[in-house]
């Protein structure tokens, strides 16, 4: 329907300002829910991520999407939001991280104990330990749901959000994209984080 692909377009739009990339999973999630729901989802739940971003970091942020999508089985947006964590490391730290986001996404077929004992063993030689406290809180969350701090319902919102993104993503089986994040406009880290994954052993 015309008023689908005008909605797919707008939000791909908006979205291709922020990254320099226009998601394709906007498209699976008109598709999905429709024009009026995906506005409404996204009028609803992207403030209160953008703040998370703001007060967490990139790098937090990032992962903990990662892992959720990846506990969820999305591989769109694990490698969409473990590129832009992957692009920050590399900036922020100068190095690459332990693992890379294919290893990342492999991390799911082992199960969610062992995809969460991977994404901590990774932050650890990565030098990111103060963040392993995270992933334990998280999973707290995922199991009892949030206590009364902020932070809990920070994750909580992150879990909320992504647990509908994850779903569109799957039944979408949608094609992957690029880092979901605006460092993705930085085409010289992108083109040295990439040369410098092409010579890790």
């Amino acid at each position: 329907m015309a008023g689908e692909r005008i909605t797919s377009a707008f939000l791909r739009g908006v979205a291709n300002q922020k990254w320099a990339v226009k998601p394709n999973l906007m498209v699976d999630i008109v598709d999905q829910h429709g024009s009026v729901d995906a506005l409404k989802f996204f009028a609803s739940r992207l403030p209160r991520y953008e703040k998370i971003l703001k007060t967490w970091g990139p790098l937090r942020t990032h992962y903990l999407a990662t892992v959720i999508s990846v506990v969820n089985g999305c591989r769109y947006c694990a490698y969409g939001h473990g590129f832009a964590f992957q692009l920050h490391y590399f900036d922020q730290i100068g190095s690459l991280f332990s693992i890379d986001e294919e290893r990342m996404l492999a991390a799911a077929a082992n199960g969610r104990e062992r995809a969460f004992a991977t994404f901590e063993t990774a932050l650890i030689q990565s030098g990111l330990d103060d963040e392993v406290q995270w992933l334990h809180r998280l999973v707290k969350v995922l199991d009892s749901g949030p206590q009364d701090s902020e932070d809990d319902q920070r994750l909580q919102h992150l879990v909320e959000m992504f647990a509908f993104l994850n779903a569109c993503g799957i039944e979408g089986e949608t094609e992957l994209d690029s880092a979901h994040d605006p460092i993705n406009k930085n085409h010289e880290l992108k083109a040295k984080y990439e040369l410098a994954r092409a010579h890790f052993v």
